[in-house]
């Protein structure tokens, strides 16, 4: 997989990743939490949805290991989406293991994604260290 780097954020590097499978298409996925809510922002080239807003059902998993069957996943642009979850401590700690998150809309098996996520679990734990540390 090559690695195309984009921006740094302090000594966060954001950066979008190849698919080995299709050389001409990246993607960017985002992680936040807080005490009510757990998003997933999920950019990915290769889509292209027509209708924003639009809310899908998928089932979305990691590793193998299912995060919510039906999730709705909404449409935010032609190209992103956004799942949102109820915060729950056993999402989160999967997200934290997981190396490939997939998400696999109903009724639209072309869309449906495997996005490898190997740094998910040190994203997690910067996200809680600088909740823990606001000032």
């Amino acid at each position: 997989m090559t690695v195309i780097t984009q921006t740094k954020v302090g000594d966060w590097e954001v950066e979008k990743r190849k698919d080995k499978d299709d050389d001409d298409s990246q993607y960017v996925i985002v992680l936040s939490y807080s005490k009510d809510a757990i998003v997933i922002a999920l950019i990915y080239d290769g889509w292209e949805w027509e209708k924003v807003g639009k809310v899908l059902n998928a089932d979305v998993g990691t590793d193998g290991n299912n995060i919510m069957k039906k999730a709705k996943v909404e449409v935010v642009d032609k190209t992103a989406v956004r799942l949102t979850f109820e915060f729950k401590q056993s999402i989160l700690d999967k997200l934290g293991k997981a190396t490939l998150l997939t998400i696999d809309f109903e009724d639209d098996e072309d869309n449906s994604v495997e996005v490898k996520i190997p740094r998910a679990g040190e994203a997690l734990a910067a996200l809680k260290f600088c909740e823990e540390n606001k000032k």
